[in-house]
Order: structure tokens, then sequence, then C-alpha cells
């Protein structure tokens, strides 16, 4: 039986932020610039992460934002708690273990931000959670979402994966470790690019973009 997303990233909790840079071979850049978008006025902006994951991305906002209030939602129990423990001596992060797909959100947020998450879902639910992310931001609000994109072509697509191969191959993981990635890559969803720009624009942003892209890395912008 296929695992399940859940499954594949259960298995590399433990060893998650210590390979992602090397799974990643655009990561400074990569991250770098979806931290820099995220601005917000308020000294203690709620924001909520989906696919939290461990936290590495939430942990970079929270040096940006001290006294940000975060709520970390992520379907692995397992990689939870690497945010908890990363997060054990703050009081600010909230954790919710669930599909952010499928949850009742309550509360509403400042911004709302993701790392490689979206990617995983259908091309139906993701239209559905940019829906949902526009509801829960106030106005003004920001959702900065990184992700991997789909290639315009089927040969784009094979190029990006042949680059990205090439790059695993020269990070120093062990084969077994790239091979795990590469299993973990069969349950990717990527959508185009422009299709998600167009996504988030009838979910009803009024500033929408993708302001970084190499490869199928991509760092959208959008602001309620």
């Amino acid at each position: 039986m296929k695992p399940t997303v859940k499954q594949l990233f259960d298995r590399i909790a433990e060893d998650y932020d210590v390979q992602r840079k090397q799974l990643i071979p655009c990561f400074d850049e990569f991250y770098g610039m979806a931290l820099d978008l995220m601005e917000s006025p308020l000294e203690s902006p709620r924001i909520l992460d989906l696919g939290a994951g461990t936290g590495l991305l939430s942990g970079m906002l929270l040096q940006k934002y001290p006294k940000a209030q975060l709520t970390l939602v992520d379907i692995s129990e397992k990689m939870l708690e690497g945010a908890r423990q990363r997060f054990r001596d703050t009081t600010q992060v909230q954790y919710v273990v669930g599909d952010y797909s499928r949850h009742d959100f309550t509360s509403s947020y400042d911004m709302v931000i993701s790392s490689l998450s979206i990617h995983h879902l259908n091309h139906a639910d993701k239209k559905n959670v940019f829906c949902t992310v526009h509801e829960l931001l106030e106005s003004g609000g920001l959702f900065i979402n990184a992700d991997q994109v789909q290639g315009r072509t089927v040969d784009t697509d094979a190029y990006y994966r042949q680059r990205w191969l090439e790059s695993i191959h020269r990070s120093g993981l062990s084969d077994e470790a790239i091979s795990a990635s590469i299993e973990r890559r069969k349950a990717d969803i990527n959508a185009p690019l422009e299709d998600q720009l167009v996504w988030l624009e009838e979910a009803g942003f009024s500033m929408v973009d993708c302001v970084y892209k190499y490869l199928d890395f991509a760092v959208f912008y959008a602001q309620k």
C-alpha cells in the first residue's frame, strides 16, 4: 500500500531540519525571500503556519517578531514534536495536530505562512485552502507561501527534476536519505505557477505575485 503524506513525514521527523538545507538547492534565497516578505506593522502579530512541520519557518519569523503569537498546524504529530522542542522555552506558540485543509478555524490572523506543504494537496483542496486563508486574514493581512510549482511543460518539469537530483547527489546526503527524499516527492501534486496566481486572485486577494522562483521552488505573496 502506498504510504500517506503523514506516514512519509513521520519517518523523517527527527532528521528533517538537518536535511532540509541539503534537499533545497536554493535554501538561503528561498527562505530568505519568504522571511523578507513577512512584514507586519504590529509588534505582536497573530500568525498561522500551515503544514508547520518542525517549526523551521516559524522559528525564523519569531526571531524577526519576538512577540508574535504563533499557531502551528501539521498533520504529523511527530513533526510537531520537533516544533515543541524548538519552542519549549516560549509560551507564544500553540499547536494543532490535524489536516489544515479540513480544519475548522475559529480565529483570525494578521499573517498566514506556509512552506513546502500545500503542494501535497490536490488542486481543488489548494483552491479551497487559498479561500480559507483569505477568510481568516484581517484586512491588509499577508499570505506568504514558499512552495513547489509544476513546470509549464513536461520537458520543463523533467529539467527541474534532473537539476534537483544532481544537486542532492552532490549534497553529502546518504544514499538512504536520498532514496527516502525521492520516495517522498512521489506524493507531490505540484500545480503550475500561473494557475496558483489565478486561484489566489479568485480567492479574493487584492495583490498577488510570485516574488521568487528557482527551478520548481517559488515564493508567493498575497495581500488581502
